[in-house]
């Protein structure tokens, strides 16, 4: 256990380091040394690249560390290893062929409302095959239980990168234009890093022909490629309609609203750490009251830690956008909007644990596959109603939809749902709290609570009190037996 204890640990700390360039990256220079047009055409052939991802890789990373382990016989194994490595060309070659002869017409495609897309229109596939063939580098290092480098680079590399070619641009170093090559560039340069430390870990051995089971891996590779289209479609679809239906600058301020909303389900993926092989256990020795307290327990606290980070987010939003420049203040009703969505993915608990871990684990692709088609539809309909707002809009309706479906899922086939009287409570709380601060913004005593400093030390100063307040709430009423707990013993220490 102690290599995994050690990567669990350098992961998470990759993991945030990540998040936190992430953050300066998008709300800082990306705003401050881009023009809005190029920073959307980043953000839109990005989102592109990421659609086709799962359908190049064909599901090899998953499947990969999935079936290595089963093969006993070092030549089946040999086989095996050929197909993954070759899989993924299967598709790619293809689709470059194709691409090839009909890149005139896919790239005024891509570019019939904003023609600056069809110089940069060869990047997509560029990046696209650089991170299909990424993740299964990666995945043949995590095999070999060496995930540390893979994650580094993954959530902390590329981020890096983009740090020094942005400031790179501001001391004029570069020109806009070459730092979208450049950055293409690094997607390419990262595989081929991931690729000779993949080969150090271990080198693969190859025998040129398919294993015994070759139809049994290829279908479930196939199921692989079409749940993670779907989680891709979800995340990126949005950004990609924008840029087809609303000039590409709209693409930049979608982009740094959902940035921002994000923050909310950072807690929900790190519970998940936990609540996975505890949900499993649990259903496996059928402790069915067990599980309807950790399905209600888990929600609760989710729902309260999100709810804080949520009023953080709205009540303090106005201040962060006065430090980015431009029109970006456009999107903050997009915030608010995708806010309330990954709040209700809080109130989930470990929903997703339950299902994937029951003889309904199938559905969930249903679900997902229901869910992308209904996003693409809102999509199609508001986005040229309401542009941003409208993409916004459409997520919010389609997550709630999402979500709603699964609780009602679990209830009917499991008898067993994540609420309590304290989750009403707690929006109570939620609702009281942002509306206090947010009148507290429009009237009269507006310049009280703005405080007159630097928009930063504002949200600190704000940041407290209102997490003061909404503390005391959670405190008074006992609203999360965890959270209150956790609380009690840091008054105790203070006390001492």
């Amino acid at each position: 256990m102690g290599i995994i204890v050690r990567q669990t640990l350098k992961n998470t700390i990759s993991t945030y380091l990540g998040f936190g360039l992430g953050a300066v990256n998008t709300l800082f220079l990306y705003t401050n040394f881009l023009t809005e047009e190029y920073y959307g055409l980043v953000g839109y052939l990005l989102s592109t690249a990421n659609i086709l991802m799962p359908l190049f890789a064909f599901g090899v990373h998953n499947t990969l560390v999935k079936y290595f382990s089963s093969y006993k016989e070092s030549g089946e194994q040999r086989k095996f290893v050929f197909m993954m490595f070759i899989l993924p060309l299967f598709i790619i070659v293809p689709a470059g062929l194709l691409g090839t002869l009909g890149y005139e017409y896919i790239a005024a495609f891509l570019a019939q409302k904003n023609p600056v897309v069809k110089d940069y229109a060869w990047a997509v596939y560029g990046v696209a095959f650089a991170m299909a063939y990424f993740e299964v580098f990666f995945a043949w290092s995590k095999v070999h239980m060496r995930s540390t480098f893979g994650n580094f680079m993954k959530e902390v590399f590329l981020r890096a990168v983009v740090m020094v070619l942005l400031f790179a641009v501001y001391f004029g170093w570069i020109g806009t234009e070459r730092f979208i090559v450049y950055l293409m560039g690094a997607y390419v340069l990262r595989t081929l890093v991931m690729m000779i430390y993949a080969y150090n870990v271990q080198k693969p051995r190859f025998i040129c022909t398919f294993p015994v089971n070759a139809g049994r891996v290829w279908k479930y590779s196939s199921l692989i490629v079409i749940a993670g289209s779907v989680a891709v479609v979800l995340l990126d679809i949005d950004k990609f309609m924008i840029g087809q239906y609303k000039i590409i600058d709209n693409v930049a301020f979608y982009s740094v609203a959902v940035y921002i909303a994000m923050v909310i389900v950072v807690p929900s993926r790190a519970m998940h750490q936990i609540t996975y092989p505890l949900t499993a256990k649990l259903m496996n020795d059928n402790q069915g009251e067990e599980l309807r307290k950790l399905y209600k327990r888990s929600s609760l606290t989710l729902y309260v830690i999100g709810g804080l980070l949520f009023l953080w987010i709205t009540l303090n939003i106005g201040e962060l956008y006065r430090v980015i420049p431009g029109n970006y203040s456009d999107g903050i009703t997009v915030v608010f909007l995708i806010a309330v969505a990954k709040l209700s993915e809080n109130l989930m608990g470990n929903n997703n644990s339950i299902l994937f871990n029951s003889e309904y684990y199938r559905t969930i692709l249903f679900f997902g596959i229901f869910l992308a088609v209904l996003t693409v539809v809102l999509n199609m309909v508001f986005i040229p109603l309401w542009g941003i707002y409208g993409a916004a809009f459409a997520t919010l309706m389609a997550v709630l939809v999402y979500n709603g479906s699964k609780i009602g899922f679990v209830y009917a086939k499991l008898k067993m749902h994540p609420f309590t009287g304290n989750t009403l409570k707690t929006t109570l709380a939620i609702l009281f709290v942002l509306l206090v601060f947010g009148f507290a913004s429009h009237s009269r005593f507006a310049h009280v609570w703005d405080f007159g400093f630097y928009p930063l030390v504002n949200i600190v100063l704000k940041s407290v009190l209102i997490g003061l307040v909404y503390l005391f709430l959670v405190y008074k009423f006992k609203l999360s037996e965890d959270i209150v707990e956790a609380l009690k013993r840091i008054l105790k220490k203070a006390r001492r």
